[in-house]
């Protein structure tokens, strides 16, 4: 049977009783329907995992008994930013956790000209907590104990100056530049367009900021399709996939 895995804000310590937070009390105990005696594996994003068992269960919430810990973290060797514009709906929500399963350190959510999703005021503290459940939930499913780090929504212009990694791809498919096994970065950033894409000058910056123009072949791909190809070449040439 499988065993859960369980996100929790608090500190972690083995011997000790813990009382979940509201959410996942009431997965547990409603949604899955665990009793006392059951098996669970709690993180916090500090690394590492302790295994646990649920101690008891309240009408609102559940206690657990934190066990062992393991100090496995599922993390990638290459320090991978996917920046990319906020498209609209369950596009770039989609996109938050695929690039979560598959390893990205950090995700910025960039606003371009073509950006037509509102961020500011009360709207963006509440859209930043969805996408920060997005991104709990994920590594939840994938197994990974460290979340992906989550940048606010920030203008590209004011983006560009600050990236620092060694390789530094901008996608573009009206380009033929392709990825090269020889290289050995140890950091990866992406670039990629919401709907519609870059425009030309918001590409030309990047690209006097150091960044390569990149093409993943003939075709055009979605804003929500381009990131999980991107990711998943470069974590096959310099990351963890096999």
């Amino acid at each position: 049977m499988r065993i859960p895995r369980i996100f929790t804000e608090q500190f972690l310590l083995s011997g000790e009783l813990v009382e979940l937070e509201e959410s996942a009390s009431h997965h547990l105990s409603k949604v899955l329907r665990m009793q006392a005696g059951r098996e669970l594996i709690l993180f916090n994003g500090t690394g590492g995992e302790f295994a646990a068992t649920i101690h008891e269960v309240s009408k609102k919430y559940v206690t657990v008994l934190i066990a062992e810990h393991t100090a496995d973290n599922r993390e990638s060797p290459l320090g991978l930013e996917l920046a990319i514009g906020i498209s609209r709906g369950e596009r770039f929500e989609w996109v938050l956790q695929k690039a979560t399963e598959l390893g990205v350190t950090r995700i910025t959510p960039l606003i371009t000209e073509r950006t037509e999703v509102k961020t500011s005021g009360d709207r963006q503290e509440k859209i930043m907590d969805r996408w920060q459940q997005i991104l709990v939930s994920a590594c939840e499913q994938c197994q990974r104990n460290l979340l992906p780090q989550l940048s606010a929504p920030i203008q590209i212009s004011d983006w560009l100056p600050r990236v620092n990694s060694d390789l530094r791809f901008v996608l573009h498919h009206r380009d033929s530049k392709t990825l090269s096994a020889g290289q050995k970065p140890q950091s990866v950033t992406l670039l990629i367009g919401p709907e519609g894409g870059l425009s030309e000058s918001e590409i030309e910056q990047a690209l006097a900021k150091n960044f390569n123009a990149l093409t993943l072949g003939p075709r055009v791909l979605r804003t929500e399709t381009a990131p999980v190809a991107a990711i998943s070449l470069v974590q096959y040439l310099w990351g963890d996939f096999q």
